[in-house]
């Protein structure tokens, strides 16, 4: 219909023109003010007192529907870093993402334009970079190119986009990001320290050693528009000013090496600042930078394998004036220090604080203050500094406990009702003096008591942890009571792994509403949903969900009791997991920084990062076995993968030919024969066979990284290497007929499958081969960390999905379904119930999660940062529904289907400018429709070939309804 008709019809409907009379005032309106009414061009409608403009006006409102569409894609969620509002980056070329809101189906970015300013409302004066109309569908990770940015500067900026038939929309709300020290050289200030020497004998280590406290006083006369605290403390910092704590975050700075990194965080303190005196104050905590010599497994101490030092901070207070004034107040002498009220404080053991010793006076030179010594100028070996983006870790929840029973007279344990890592809020009212004593564990005795066995630091249990250290390293705090009325309080510098909690010492019978647990975790951004109909699954994901936060501080670590420590191992298997779950992209970047500074002299990386001595079956260096090396560049993968950051690849490409040179000089014949293999498995493990596998993959990974930074000759040479190795694993180590991979165990089969030793003639041979395998095991798995890993993965691409559900289903030992059964809120690190030895709160069985989003629920990329994305939910077993979802940095992707008498239902959401291909499970030549109508006959729906008895479309953004059946 043209215009001309439509306007015909339109004047030919008394009902219309009756509108159109009513609304003449708002046409009016629109020439009083100066309205840009919504669909018309981007000139001002001219002002008039013609009543026929004014119907004309109104008409062209009407109208415009009609004759150019609207906009139909808005940007939303804009972020720097993958982060909102980032308050300190030192990044000179940030990068800029947003996503989108959207109305209708196939929504497309077809230009952007960007603006990034000094103020808020921008203007050509205060321009930094003008983008200009860049035709491109890219919306993440677009680098910051324009004027050099300054150090210390807050910038906005904004984004428009143009849809696919190239309408633009409004500018977007303007957001921010702020700059720290761009330049070393523009941190002011020198590391203090209070010039205590730390003990001569090992013993003394574990006595009482006040915690250092410094302070600042300074005097405010003037407005101040803007404040900045910029800081670094060793081991671990709290930061008060005038006696208030500043931000949420705990355990600062991250775990690093810290000869080679230093984090530090930047504050905004402009709220807390007063007219008159003002005083900054910092206590200080041991952290990983000052750790007990505590022989862990009574052979490795970690004050001979870490960078360490007595406690020691660098800070640095910028205060801009109303007036345009600036003020910088920066650690040297002029501070002060006194021992604090926390006693002691270590990772592992746990804290003692003594209220009475509490510092509530910090402006005046009264008290403690009195006798206050000035700091110590620290001449250290501490590396860089570098701003902290990885998130902290914060409180992210209250737990309160189920129960509080006696168990002996005046002991009493608390159950918490679930597992988890950080510490315990204590309210009393005692005496001055009183001692109240808080023992963690995982676990108890028959007889209620607790069992803290599982959760002993480093297995020192029968006095081997050296000198001084405790017979048994249990985690404990203490506190002393002030008598000071109502008294609330919980450690700072320590963190726990525990369900219950022993308290000795309490005034009288503790309550429930006397105890709390601080669930601690970094602050991760929560991306995965997930839900089925099988709620067995439902609670394992919700106990993954609970262990892989409690192993979420600044490393990855693979228990928060225990151990604590980053591996390598347990990266690999559990990243896509983590990713689904939750926003890892600058965790880890941080984690993968880490193990780059760990790296031994002759290329290797080490078991753990940051490395604190342990070095099992690797190929030496003091290197880490294969699969634990493996997690360095898997990781990369990962991050490129779901977040589609380049960058980390080309940052760490010099580090990983490093590390290829290494591994290539150690290997023999193209082969590796030592290895710790499939960790945990439950069959004997085929050494030779995993090491030379995991071999394989590292090169593998060299030659896809090659490729994606388009070097060439390096793409040639991983290439030509890894054909080397995998001809010489399948004449070594594969059977063809027999389709048996090494020793024929469900490890060495996975291994086998995973890496695409079987070319497709004999495949077949190497499935039967797995599936007599499983079969051996009454449909157990036998599998350690990387076999069960790999285990979902190749049951997934190979369509046996049924398969894959009957081994997760497994109710009784050795599976998820038997740790359900046990008790258990959390994953065990053994498949078999430990009440002595194994942590059961690790996460290197998590991988099963992974499996849920991929197969369950089908939500798949196809191309990095889900710009294109696999729609393919496998239905298998009992379930009738799956439902979930994943917010990509693309945008949130659903996935919902379910079972109904013979009908399979698909519902799903694809975000704004993506496309996805939808596999729709449908029985032979059953009709698949979309919304009612055959998909065959839809515009937009782009049929393709049908495979393994599913439908297969492409479709663009929006929300789809299939059903077949």
């Amino acid at each position: 219909m043209n215009s001309r008709r439509i306007v015909s019809s339109f004047f030919k409907d008394r009902s219309i023109l009756f509108f159109l009379r009513r609304h003449v005032s708002f046409a009016a309106g629109v020439r009083r003010i100066g309205l840009n009414p919504k669909g018309a061009s981007q000139a001002r409608v001219k002002a008039t007192t013609k009543p026929g403009i004014y119907l004309a006006c109104t008409l062209f409102i009407v109208l415009g529907g009609f004759n150019v569409r609207a906009q139909t894609l808005f940007p939303d969620n804009l972020r720097c870093e993958l982060i909102e509002n980032p308050l300190g980056i030192d990044i000179d070329k940030p990068s800029l993402s947003w996503g989108f809101r959207a109305e209708g189906q196939n929504r497309k970015q077809r230009f952007y334009e960007v603006r990034v300013s000094r103020d808020s409302v921008y203007s050509s004066a205060n321009s930094m970079w003008v983008s200009g109309k860049t035709e491109s569908s890219k919306s993440n990770l677009i680098l910051y190119s324009g004027k050099p940015l300054s150090s210390f500067t807050r910038y906005y900026w904004k984004v428009r986009v143009y849809d696919q038939d190239g309408k633009p929309s409004p500018w977007s709300k303007t957001v921010w990001f702020e700059t720290a020290a761009l330049s070393a050289s523009h941190w002011k200030g020198s590391w203090i320290g209070d010039g205590r020497k730390a003990p001569e004998q090992d013993a003394d280590f574990y006595k009482d050693r006040a915690a250092p406290v410094f302070r600042k006083t300074f005097a405010l006369h003037k407005k101040v528009t803007a404040a900045r605290l910029y800081i670094a403390g060793l081991g671990y910092y709290e930061a008060l000013i005038n006696g208030n704590k500043v931000g949420r975050e705990m355990l600062a700075p991250g775990w690093t090496s810290f000869d080679k990194t230093v984090l530090y965080r930047s504050m905004d303190i402009t709220s807390m600042l007063k007219e008159g005196i003002n005083a900054a104050g910092v206590m200080l905590g041991n952290g990983w930078y000052n750790p007990l010599p505590l022989r862990m497994w009574g052979v490795h101490n970690l004050r001979e394998r870490l960078a360490i030092g007595e406690p020691c901070l660098k800070a640095m207070i910028r205060i801009a004036y109303s007036d345009g004034s600036k003020e910088e107040i920066s650690t040297d002498q002029s501070w002060q220090t006194v021992g604090g009220p926390v006693l002691r404080n270590n990772v592992f053991l746990g804290e003692y604080y003594d209220a009475r010793k509490q510092i509530d006076n910090w402006q005046g030179n009264q008290g403690v203050w009195a006798t206050a010594k000035p700091a110590v100028i620290v001449n250290g070996t501490l590396g860089k500094l570098k701003a902290q983006l990885q998130p902290g870790v914060e409180v992210t929840k209250i737990v309160r406990p189920v129960k509080i029973a006696e168990i002996k007279p005046g002991v009493y344990l608390a159950d918490m009702g679930q597992n988890f890592a950080g510490v315990a809020r204590i309210r009393l009212k005692a005496a001055a003096g009183t001692r109240v004593v808080l023992r963690y564990g995982e676990e108890v005795y028959k007889d209620g008591s607790l069992n803290g066995m599982t959760s002993v630091a480093g297995q020192v249990k029968n006095g081997n942890g050296g000198p001084g250290a405790p017979q048994i390293a249990w985690q404990e705090d203490s506190y002393i009571a002030s008598g000071n009325g109502i008294e609330i309080w919980n450690p700072r510098f320590t963190f726990h792994g525990f369900r219950y909690v022993e308290i000795k010492g309490w005034p009288g019978v503790p309550q429930l509403s006397d105890i709390e647990g601080l669930r601690m975790s970094a602050a991760v951004e929560q991306t995965g949903k997930f839900e089925c109909s099988n709620r067995m699954f439902n609670q394992l994901a919700e106990n993954i969900r609970w262990t892989f936060l409690s192993n979420l501080f600044s490393v990855q670590s693979d228990c928060p009791a225990r151990e604590k420590f980053g591996y390598g191992g347990d990266m690999f298997c559990t990243t896509e997991a983590f990713c689904y779950n939750f926003n890892m992209a600058n965790f880890y970047k941080k984690i993968i920084q880490d193990h780059e500074d760990a790296q031994r002299p002759l290329g290797g990386i080490t078991e753990t990062a940051p490395y604190m001595g342990i070095a099992d079956a690797g190929p030496g260096d003091q290197s880490g076995p294969l699969g634990f090396q493996i997690g360095f560049a898997y990781a990369i993968k990962q991050v490129f993968d779901f977040y589609g950051d380049k960058r980390v690849i080309e940052k760490h490409y010099p580090a990983l030919q490093k590390q290829m040179r290494f591994l290539i000089d150690s290997a023999r014949d193209n082969l590796y024969d030592i290895d710790l293999s499939d960790h945990e498995s439950l069959d004997e493990k085929p050494v030779a066979f995993t090491a030379s596998c995991f071999y394989l993959s590292h090169v593998k990974l060299m030659n896809e990284f090659a490729v994606i930074l388009d070097r060439k000759e390096d793409a040639a040479k991983y290439e030509q290497i890894s054909k080397l190795i995998e001809a010489a694993i399948i004449r070594k180590f594969y059977n063809p007929a027999s389709g048996v991979f090494a020793n024929g165990t469900q490890s060495a089969q996975f291994f086998g499958l995973w890496h695409n030793l079987a070319d497709r003639s004999a495949k077949d041979n190497a499935l039967s081969a797995m599936k007599q395998a499983v079969a051996k095991k009454d449909h157990h798995l036998s599998t350690g960390i990387f076999g069960t890993k790999m285990l979902f993965d190749v049951l997934r691409s190979n369509n046996l999905n049924d398969l894959a559900y009957r081994i997760a289903n497994q109710r009784d030992y050795p599976g998820w379904g038997h740790m359900i059964g046990s008790g258990a809120t959390t994953l065990w690190e053994t498949w078999k119930y430990s009440d002595n030895t194994y942590s059961h709160n690790h996460p290197m069985f998590g991988s099963i999660n992974e499996w849920f989003y991929r197969s369950l629920l089908g939500i798949n990329a196809a191309a990095p940062g889900f710009k294109k994305i696999i729609i393919k939910p496998q239905p298998a077993g009992d379930l009738r529904f799956a439902r979930g979802s994943y917010l990509s940095v693309a945008g949130e992707i659903k996935s919902s289907w379910k079972l109904e008498a013979g009908v399979y239902s698909l519902n799903v959401s694809i975000p704004p400018n993506t496309t996805a291909d939808v596999w729709i499970w449908s029985a032979g030549s059953s009709v698949v429709t979309e919304s009612g109508k055959d998909v065959r006959t839809i515009k937009n729906v782009e049929m393709l070939p049908p495979a393994d008895g599913y439908t297969i479309v492409r479709v663009g953004s929006g929300d789809y309804q299939f059903k077949s059946g």
